[in-house]
């Protein structure tokens, strides 16, 4: 029944849009679908939230794996919301979000009340990187009524990656913003988790072995080994040239298989961003990091130097 009111009303959203100036079609899908995460919001059991490009797919994977091995699903489905549930009443359902659409539609805009008292995940990554991949996103991958919807530059804007990453709706400084709201609202959060995505990929089956362990299930050695070889950047790079998800849509699906800037696994490069960018333009991202980001998650020099020392 859900799917099929669902459905309804993203045709009716679609078909009043139509008919609306653009500012308010916005509104109306952002609505739409936040309606549909506060859905999933109260259904689910647990919270995978991040913002995007900070690894969120590459993590559904492993979870994926990991109970794929444990309960003996196919291998080439990824974990939805509730599609594992219905092939295994045990595996909980899982609402894997950007705090975007969720928060415009509870009006929990400037806080994380949403999360105080469900069991959260929250998975990070370096700012920098984060911006150079939503670059890349938007540029390749992007439908663009999505780019118009959410801020993003014209769909046909022919900006550089430092510009865009320059850029104040969706660049650096928003995603500084996001973290920070996070930073200052994480002793609120009962249940909280949090991964970053540095360390998942310099350590995949101990980190691994972290959320296993949150999601109530006990660490298989074996299949957190399995896990981690199926999720290698090589191997899912080679499984999307072949369309091996394709019964999960477009999730992992390369927009043109000869462009490797269109495959969602594009680099997986920890610190990639200095590769785009000249030494006075990395030294002045990092100058935005050191000035503007709280030092929780471990991206500041001070955090950095602390370590080091």
């Amino acid at each position: 029944m859900h799917m099929i009111i669902k459905r309804l009303i993203k045709w009716l959203v679609r078909a009043i849009s139509v008919f609306l100036p653009e500012a308010k079609a916005h509104e109306l899908q952002r609505w739409r679908r936040g309606k549909e995460e506060f859905w999933k919001y109260n259904n689910c059991e647990y919270i995978f939230a991040s913002y995007g490009k900070s690894g969120r797919t590459w993590v559904r994977v492993m979870i994926s794996r990991y109970y794929q091995l444990v309960y003996k699903l196919p291998d080439n489905i990824l974990m939805g919301f509730d599609n594992f549930t219905r092939l295994d009443s045990n595996i909980p359902k899982i609402f894997f979000t950007h705090d975007n659409y969720l928060r415009g539609y509870t009006g929990n805009v400037d806080s994380k009340k949403d999360f105080y008292d469900k069991k959260t995940v929250l998975l990070v990554r370096n700012p920098i990187d984060v911006a150079v991949s939503q670059f890349f996103q938007w540029k390749y991958r992007m439908r663009p009524e999505k780019k118009a919807m959410n801020k993003y530059p014209a769909h046909e804007a022919d900006i550089s990656v430092y510009e865009f990453v320059k850029g104040r709706d969706q660049g650096l400084a928003h995603i500084i913003e996001f973290l920070n709201n996070w930073a200052r609202e994480l002793p609120k959060i009962k249940n909280l988790l949090v991964v970053r995505y540095e360390d998942l990929r310099a350590q995949p089956e101990q980190e691994m072995a972290r959320i296993v362990e949150f999601l109530g299930m006990e660490p298989n050695a074996d299949y957190l080994r399995d896990t981690a070889e199926f999720a290698s950047v090589e191997n899912l790079r080679k499984k999307e040239q072949d369309n091996y998800f394709w019964r999960s849509g477009s999730r992992v699906q390369a927009k043109d298989v000869n462009d490797p800037n269109t495959f969602k696994v594009r680099k997986a490069k920890v610190g990639g961003y200095r590769d785009y960018f000249d030494d006075d333009q990395v030294a002045e991202l990092n100058a935005m990091v050191d000035s503007n980001l709280l030092p929780v998650f471990g991206y500041t020099s001070a955090e950095t130097n602390v370590k080091a020392g």
